[in-house]
């Protein structure tokens, strides 16, 4: 079982690399607004209920998966280095993982901040993530984010063994998604 983490900021591009690095690979896409959007029908992701839920369909998930016999998982979140419960959920995903055998690998993607907006409206972005298609609030919560989080990591601040750091402000998706399957053998 490989487990594959890609994080990075709001439309750094997690959601389309991974599914690139799922269609040459044995790896099942799980991008975070599967569950979010599944949610929102019902409660804005604001909320407490909301959040417990978002929470508990995806910790179901990875449960099953983790103890299932597929090849692997892609998982795309936005990690706030700032905040110890991102860092607490990373390690406990991880530990999850790990201890049923997995291998578990962390993709971090940055992009420059004019190119990361252009991708907020890109039409897959917009298919895959109801929420986004208001432009304007999707626009906002981006630039709010960035002012109040840390959303990519320092320099030597990431602990984990296989990991990988991509500038993918000039990449394609496709060209990310062949350098992450080469540089971990998938």
């Amino acid at each position: 079982m490989k487990f594959v983490h890609i994080f990075g900021p709001q439309a750094v591009g997690k959601m389309t690399v991974g599914q690139e690095l799922e269609k040459i690979t044995d790896l099942k896409l799980f991008h975070n607004h599967m569950t979010i959007d599944l949610v929102g029908h019902f409660f804005d992701y604001s909320t407490k209920e909301a959040k417990r839920l978002v929470n508990l369909f995806r910790q179901e998930i990875f449960e099953e998966v983790s103890k299932s016999d597929l090849y692997g998982m892609i998982f795309t979140y936005v990690w706030m280095f700032d905040k110890e419960s991102d860092w607490e959920y990373v390690k406990n995903l991880t530990q999850l993982f790990e201890s049923r055998g997995a291998t578990v690998y962390y993709v971090e993607l940055e992009a420059d901040l004019d190119e990361r907006l252009e991708r907020n409206k890109t039409p897959n972005r917009l298919e895959h993530k109801p929420k986004k298609r208001d432009l304007e609030w999707s626009e906002n919560d981006l630039l709010e984010t960035l002012e109040k989080h840390r959303l990519n990591s320092m320099d030597g601040e990431i602990p984990f063994e296989n990991y990988i750091k991509i500038d993918n402000t000039n990449m394609s998706a496709e060209d990310v998604a062949r350098a992450i399957k080469n540089r971990f053998d998938f």
